[in-house]
């Protein structure tokens, strides 16, 4: 399809992932492994994707403390320098609910339509080998902020990584910058919630 100044126009971001869980479920494997390996799962940017999506899947409270698992073992894989994903064999036999999956991809729809809009390949330096691991660092602090059950800081490092990955999978910097920003954000919300929560759990024993 052409735009009318004859660009062509991105295709959706949130095709692939629609289109191989549809595509597994029906063939009755649909399983985490499955979904990133057919996404491409020497990417780190598809995993991070795909599992800060599972951190928004509408879950029961505390289920973070599952969801997170994938993404601290992704970002701390990162981290330690590891040149693709290697997911463990309980998390990559783990069923996807195909139904849930689709309403979390298109409840950020919003968020993905205005990435689309300005995702192009630039500043690519940030992805250079040296950074991985400074990277990877970061995103794991993310991931353990989003790991832990602290009330209502839960869906912007989700958010944060999400962004992140997108622009990682798209070589394009200046959006991987700004999901760092906002996930650095989220990080210091966290905190904050946590600090307060101390001060009246010690205030409330005094």
């Amino acid at each position: 399809m052409q735009r009318g100044d004859g660009q062509r126009r991105r295709p959706s971001l949130s095709l692939p992932i629609l289109r191989t869980s549809r595509n597994q479920h029906r063939a009755g494997t649909l399983t985490l492994g499955n979904l990133l390996s057919a996404l491409g799962e020497a990417s780190f940017g598809w995993a991070i994707v795909v599992f800060s999506l599972l951190t928004l899947l509408p879950l029961p409270p505390g289920s973070s403390l599952i969801t997170a698992l994938p993404l601290l073992v992704t970002t701390g894989q990162m981290m330690l320098g590891h040149p693709h994903v290697r997911l463990p064999g309980p998390l990559a036999r783990l069923r996807l609910d195909p139904d849930k999956l689709r309403r979390t991809v298109l409840r950020l729809r919003p968020v993905t339509r205005r990435l689309e809009r300005i995702l192009t390949p630039r500043h690519a330096a940030l992805f250079a080998p040296r950074h991985e691991r400074p990277l990877g660092l970061f995103l794991f602090i993310i991931a353990f902020a989003l790991f832990l059950p602290v009330p209502l800081s839960g869906w912007f490092p989700a958010i944060s990584l999400f962004i992140f990955g997108v622009g990682l999978v798209e070589r394009d910097g200046l959006v991987a910058t700004f999901g760092l920003a906002f996930g650095a954000a989220s990080v210091l919300l966290t905190a904050t919630i946590l600090i307060s929560l101390g001060i009246g759990a010690d205030a409330m024993i005094n």
